[in-house]
């Protein structure tokens, strides 16, 4: 049996406190540049697109004259078809993580639907985009309306709300459960009053990053045929809408000044919404957990 001598033992733990230092710098001085380079960026906008924030810019439509462009149908439409995707991934995805995990957790239809679930959640978004085009505006006969964008986006984030819902499904303590059977409860009571208030802090955690990807994208709506001049606001859920992404990629497209101005004040204005919407999920996610610990 070999024997290790003190030097030997205090130079192997320096060694090991070296190279711990060493990682933990290393992953401060990553911290710091991704910080860095997210400051930078907050500061071009804000330098090129505040001045250019205004009353005016938040109520007219775009113009072909970038002083005379706006954000309005861009805004309209973003948070229509965001209603729209929230409210269809979240009721699909919860329901399907309630039936993936309470009642049929040990089936082998389970495993395999997790198993695709957690794949798609990785398919690039244009794959979406030419799905929706496919099912929501040609075989459905929606057209390239509201409702079709919105389901599209829905189709796009319902892989993210049923991964979180069913993590936050799985880490409710069993005992709950068998407290609650052990009283006589059905396991529906003990899917409604105790599964699903425990694990709501957790599926709002997913449906905030779900929400806010949706907000953000642009590809499935273009390949889906969203407009990228709309001078109106959508007045049905079969009316034809523009999101503001679209818009900015539009102005960034265009060679003029004006319009590069425009763009940054619409990523301001874009990055305001998630932010106000991410408070509002966060605050609603804190009440519910609030609630079941008081």
């Amino acid at each position: 049996m070999a024997v290790i001598s003190r030097s030997d033992f205090e130079r192997v733990r320096g060694r090991r406190r070296w190279m711990g230092r060493a990682f933990h710098a290393l992953c401060l001085l990553s911290v710091a540049i991704a910080l860095g380079m997210l400051a930078v960026l907050l500061v071009y906008l804000l330098v090129q697109g505040v001045t250019r924030i205004d009353w005016s810019f938040l109520t007219s439509f775009p113009s072909r004259h970038p002083e005379q462009a706006g954000i309005k149908a861009a805004i309209v439409g973003s948070v229509y078809v965001v209603i729209i995707a929230g409210v269809v991934a979240f009721t699909l995805g919860v329901a399907s993580a309630l039936y993936l995990e309470e009642y049929a957790a040990r089936s082998k239809f389970a495993r395999i639907a997790k198993i695709n679930i957690a794949n798609l959640a990785g398919v690039p978004s244009i794959v979406y985009g030419i799905l929706g085009l496919e099912i929501f505006v040609r075989t459905m006969g929606l057209g390239k309306s509201v409702l079709a964008g919105g389901f599209t986006l829905g189709l796009l984030v319902l892989p993210i709300i049923i991964v979180a819902a069913s993590e936050a499904i799985r880490a409710v303590p069993p005992s709950l459960r068998e407290g609650a059977y052990a009283l006589g409860a059905t396991r529906w009571q003990v899917v409604w009053n105790m599964v699903i208030p425990q694990a709501f802090p957790g599926i709002m955690t997913g449906v905030i990053l779900a929400v806010s990807r949706a907000m953000g994208e642009t590809a499935p709506l273009i390949a889906m045929g969203a407009l990228t001049f709309v001078p109106f606001t959508p007045t049905s859920p079969l009316s034809r809408f523009t999101v503001l992404p679209i818009q900015i990629f539009n102005w960034t497209s265009r060679p003029q000044q004006g319009f590069q101005e425009a763009a940054a004040a619409g990523i301001i204005v874009l990055l305001v919404i998630l932010l106000f919407m991410n408070a509002g999920a966060v605050i609603l996610r804190s009440r519910f957990q609030n609630k079941w610990e008081g």
